[in-house]
Formats: C-alpha cells, structure tokens, sequence
C-alpha cells in the first residue's frame, strides 16, 4: 500500500462506518429512536405500547387497552398531552420532558405516559413548523389548527432529555 492510497482508504472506511450500527449484542434490545419538541428543543424517545388496537399494530408495538386508565380526571390523570399531527408533517411535540439526570429537582408534570391530541392545519392556514405547546396552542386559539383530544393513550419515555446526557445504556 502506498500513501497515494491512504485518502481512499480512509474514505472507503468512514463510508462502511456510515452504512449502520454494529448488530445488537444478544443480552441487549435495541428500539427505534424517535425524536419530538419540547419547549423547542429536540428530544429523543421510544415507543413501546400503545391503547388503540389499530396504531399499535401499524407502529408494531404493545396493544395495551389498560393504558387508557390511566386518563383519569383533572389531578387523577398520569397522562399529559402529546401533539401529534395528523398528516405526519413534522415531529410531535410534548409539553414537558424529564429534568436532566442528577437535576435536584425533577419536573412534576412529565410522565411517560402521553394522551393523543391529533392536530390539523385548517384550510387556509399557513403551515409552519411548531415547536412547543404554547406555539400549538396560540395557532389554535388564532383558528389555524383544529385540536382533537383522543382516547389514546401511548407510553413513550423520554431517552435523552433537551439537556444532558442519554439514559445509561441508551445508544
């Protein structure tokens, strides 16, 4: 080998490097990430059950009827909203997300568990990409979006919060 070919060497290696991950280790569970808004920053999360019978078939995670219990009314309820628009236009949106690991105070509104508001863009509206509740809320009380409350109710953990570092394990 001479030097000339050392560029396409290193080219070819960080090319194959690109193609994926190494195959999951037979002690290990490898999820696919998603990623969703929290008050404009991203955050990443996994899906892992769902209480409609229908998602949870097409995303091929748990039916789990139960978790609509979860609902409750006003305190009662575990659940927070998630916003999730209809037409797949961009990535959904939670209002809260877990305090950083090691934070001395966690937020005491994030849950795992996340009631489905689909959200519309009205006719006529200018689509945008939203980022937050506030900006869902305000395009909604403006008549631009249409905001349906559903039953659903979907377990989806936060991984790797807006700020710091993944859960352990989470790569």
């Amino acid at each position: 080998m001479t030097i000339s070919h050392l560029p396409i060497l290193l080219a070819l290696s960080l090319a194959l490097a690109a193609c994926g991950q190494a195959p999951p280790r037979p002690d290990e569970i490898v999820l696919p990430r998603q990623q969703a808004w929290v008050d404009g920053r991203r955050v990443d999360y996994v899906t892992t059950d769902i209480s409609d019978a229908a998602m949870a078939a097409r995303l091929g995670v748990n039916h789990v009827p139960r978790l609509r219990d979860a609902i409750g009314s006003g305190r009662a309820s575990v659940t927070e909203r998630v916003y999730k628009f209809a037409d797949g236009s961009q990535i959904s949106i939670f209002p809260s997300g877990p305090a950083a690991q090691g934070a001395p105070r966690p937020d005491p509104n994030y849950s795992p568990l996340w009631r489905l508001v689909l959200v519309t863009w009205k006719p006529g509206a200018a689509a945008r990409e939203l980022r937050s509740e506030e900006a869902v809320l305000e395009a909604a009380e403006a008549g631009e979006l249409a905001l349906a409350v559903t039953d659903i109710v979907v377990n989806c953990p936060i991984t790797r919060p807006a700020e710091g570092p993944a859960l352990r394990g989470v790569r």
